[in-house]
C-alpha cells in the first residue's frame, strides 16, 4: 500500500477518535495538526485544547490505536502539542455554531426538553431522584445534562461519582475543563454535569451568597457551559421557593417542573408552594414524584413509615391551575440500594436495576424519553424557497 493511501486511511481512522469531554470526533474539532507517512510509518500530530488537559492520556492512546489499526502495531507515533489562543477561540466559535458568547442555548426555540426538579422542603430525596433519572435517560440513548442548581446543598457530583478521593479522602468534586471562556462539564455515566461544588476547593466550605450572586451563577451555568446538543436538561433546584427557583423561572420560563414530595399529607402543603411559584413564572407542572413511599416487607406487604397519600394530594392541588390534570408519575419506595448507590456514586438504576426503587424511576425515565418535543411556534432556522 502506498504512503499516500496509508495517509488517507489513517485520517479516516482518526475520525473515529472522540474527545471524551466534548463528545465529538477530534477531526471535527481541528485537533489533528498533521498526518505524515514515510515507508509505512505514520506520524500523527494532535493539538490538545489546553495544557494539562485531563483527557490527554486517553486521547493520545486512542489516536495511537487508531493509527496502528492501519499501519500495524509499532508503526505509528503520536506527537502532542497544545492549541494556540487563536485556535481555541476558533474552536469555541465552532462549537457554539456561530451563536453569540454568553447566550442561553436552552431558550424557547431550543429542541431540548428542560425539566426543573423541585421540592417544597429538603430531605425528600430530590437530588437522588434527579441523578438516577438522568442516568436512566442516558441509558436509553438520550443526550442528557444535569445542572446542580442547589448551590447551598450541592450533592449531584457525589451521587454520580464525580469526586476525587486521592487527597486524604476529601471527596472533592471533579473540576471541569475550561477552554477560553467555555466550560466543559465533566461526564459521569454518559451524563454531562455542572455544579458549584466543582469550583470549590474545600468540601467543607459553605456557600453563603445573596440573590444576585445566585442568579449570576445559574445564568453562567446556562451560557458558559458547553453541553452540546442535548435531548433533556435536568435542573436540581434547592428546596423551597427562594432566589434560585425564581431565577430559573426567569431564565427558563418554558421549562416543565417535576415536583418531588414524600407520602405524609403534611408534606403536600410545602410541595404545593414550590409548584405554584414555578407556575407564576410561566412554567408548567409536568408531574409529581412521591419518594419514600413505603418500605417493602418480606411478606409482600408495605410498611408506610411516612404515611400515605401525599403525592396524590399534591397532584390534586396542582391540577387546579392547569388545563390538564397533574399526574403522579411514580411512587418510589424506600430502598437500601437507592441509598447505598448514592453513597458509592453509582445510581441504583445501574447498580441494581431490578430494585423496586430503580424500576419506579425507570418508568418515569421511559415516559420522559418517549415524550416528543413539539415544533409548533419554534424557529427551525430555514427559509422556504419561492
Amino acid at each position: 500500500m502506498s504512503d499516500a493511501r496509508v495517509n488517507e486511511r489513517v485520517l479516516a481512522a482518526l475520525a473515529g477518535v472522540i474527545d471524551p469531554e466534548i463528545r465529538k470526533p477530534i477531526t471535527e474539532l481541528d485537533m489533528v495538526d498533521s498526518v505524515t507517512v514515510a515507508d509505512g510509518h505514520a506520524t500523527v500530530g494532535i493539538r490538545l485544547t489546553i495544557a494539562g488537559c485531563p483527557a490527554a492520556a486517553r486521547i493520545e492512546a486512542d489516536v495511537l490505536h487508531a493509527a496502528e489499526s492501519v499501519t500495524g502495531v509499532g508503526n505509528a507515533t503520536v506527537e502532542v502539542t497544545v492549541m494556540t489562543r487563536e485556535q481555541r477561540q476558533a474552536l469555541t466559535e465552532k462549537l457554539r455554531g456561530g451563536a453569540a458568547a454568553r447566550s442561553n442555548p436552552f431558550g424557547p426555540d431550543s429542541l431540548t426538553r428542560v425539566y426543573a426538579v423541585t421540592s417544597g422542603k429538603g430531605g425528600v430525596g430530590k437530588s437522588t431522584i434527579t441523578a438516577n433519572l438522568g442516568v436512566a435517560l442516558a441509558h436509553r440513548g438520550l443526550r442528557v445534562g444535569i445542572i446542580d442548581a442547589d448551590v447551598y446543598g450541592f450533592s449531584i457530583p457525589g451521587l454520580l461519582g464525580l469526586v476525587d478521593t486521592s487527597v486524604g479522602g476529601s471527596r472533592l468534586a471533579v473540576k471541569p475543563t475550561q477552554v477560553g471562556e467555555m466550560i466543559l462539564p465533566p461526564v459521569a455515566h454518559d451524563v454531562k454535569v455542572i455544579s458549584i461544588g466543582m469550583f470549590i476547593d474545600d468540601p467543607a466550605a459553605a456557600v453563603a451568597w445573596r440573590g444576585p450572586m445566585l442568579h449570576r451563577t445559574i445564568s453562567q451555568f446556562l451560557t458558559d457551559v458547553y453541553f452540546g446538543d442535548l435531548d433533556i436538561l435536568l435542573l436540581d433546584l434547592p428546596p423551597g421557593t427562594g432566589d434560585v427557583a425564581i431565577s430559573v423561572g426567569q431564565l427558563l420560563p418554558h421549562a416543565d417542573v417535576l415536583v418531588v414530595t414524600t407520602p405524609q399529607p403534611a408534606a403536600a402543603d410545602v410541595a404545593e408552594r414550590s409548584g405554584i411559584v414555578a407556575r407564576q413564572t410561566g412554567q408548567s407542572i409536568y408531574g409529581v414524584i412521591e419518594n419514600m413511599s413505603g418500605l417493602p416487607q418480606s411478606d409482600g406487604s408495605v410498611l408506610d413509615l411516612f404515611g400515605s397519600g401525599g403525592g396524590a394530594e399534591v397532584a390534586r392541588r396542582l391540577s387546579a391551575g392547569q388545563d390538564s390534570p397533574v399526574p403522579v408519575l411514580a411512587q418510589v419506595p424506600l430502598s437500601v440500594s437507592l441509598r447505598s448507590g448514592g453513597d458509592a456514586g453509582t445510581p441504583v438504576v445501574l447498580s441494581d436495576p431490578t430494585d423496586p426503587a430503580a424500576v419506579a424511576i425507570q418508568a418515569v425515565a421511559q415516559r420522559l424519553a418517549t415524550r416528543a418535543r413539539g415544533l409548533a411556534g419554534l424557529s427551525l432556522g430555514i427559509s422556504p424557497r419561492i
